[in-house]
């Protein structure tokens, strides 16, 4: 099973970056999770998040995060849309379907007749 994440959302945040203090540069990146295999494609409804700053170069963990960043997170959390949950059955799973009807209704004609 192939799971990747799609970018849903990116924010530019003017809070003081917790590592070179500087106030520009501070992106919030909002991702949902997209599973792939040979039968289905689905996208789900688990979200994930992370912080990075772009003048430093350096990924900002939660622990570091100050009360203010905290507090912007949780705000665009809340205002975030995600995708819409789906599910596709790719050809193979309608092939293997069709044919699993098929040999059901052979083997319903063929218990009937005899």
């Amino acid at each position: 099973m192939d799971e990747k994440l799609f970018t849903v959302k990116e924010f530019e945040l003017n809070n003081h970056c917790p590592e070179c203090y500087s106030r520009d540069g501070l992106q919030l990146t909002f991702k949902q999770k997209f599973v792939e295999n040979t039968f289905y494609k689905a996208i789900t409804n688990e979200t994930t998040y992370s912080m990075f700053c772009n003048i430093c170069k350096t990924d900002i963990s939660p622990s570091r995060w100050t009360d203010d960043i905290d507090s912007v997170i949780s705000y665009q959390k809340k205002a975030l849309v995600p995708k819409s949950a789906t599910f596709k059955l790719k050809k193979t799973s309608w092939l293997l379907l069709i044919l699993a009807i098929l040999i059901i209704i052979a083997l319903n004609v063929f218990i009937f007749v005899n």
